[in-house]
């Protein structure tokens, strides 16, 4: 089986498992849920070409590496209600999530991951036993990539 072009993982199933994954996030539940933010950042670090909002993801990962998983939910919930329509539908930024280092820029991509979305996901499944600590070291993967 080819391994994927983008992100370096074994195999070419990034994109089923990534939807794999939103379906666990959009279930509302732990572990999954709360770190909804950091899996699309990290697997949109690593399939650049699906990406936008580079700067906001950038320092999105800064800030829960740097903070942790309260911080970031603490955030993100200030920047749902900045982007609510009573609050004038501002959508979220990069200085939402402040202290980050600067976004890297258009560089070229880092082809290969220390962790990707095929170790995440460990057999297939995403179990929740260790999500934590695996999305923990999939962002830490994704910064030290970029940020060489």
């Amino acid at each position: 089986m080819p391994g994927c072009p983008a992100c370096g993982a074994p195999s070419d199933r990034c994109e089923q498992l990534f939807h794999e994954l939103i379906t666990l996030d959009y279930s509302g539940r732990s572990p999954w849920a709360p770190l909804h933010a950091v899996s699309v950042a990290c697997y949109f670090f690593q399939h650049p070409a699906l990406a936008g909002g580079q700067e906001f993801y950038w320092a999105l990962l800064h800030l829960y590496l740097r903070d942790g998983q309260d911080a970031l939910i603490a955030h993100a919930v200030q920047a749902r209600r900045r982007n609510s329509h009573r609050y004038g539908g501002r959508a979220p930024k990069a200085e939402d999530f402040p202290g980050a280092p600067p976004y890297p820029g258009p560089a070229v991509a880092p082809a290969t991951f220390a962790t990707t979305i095929e170790d995440v996901a460990v057999d297939g499944t995403f179990p929740a036993g260790g999500f934590t600590d695996r999305v923990r070291a999939w962002a830490e993967a994704t910064v030290a990539a970029w940020g060489s």
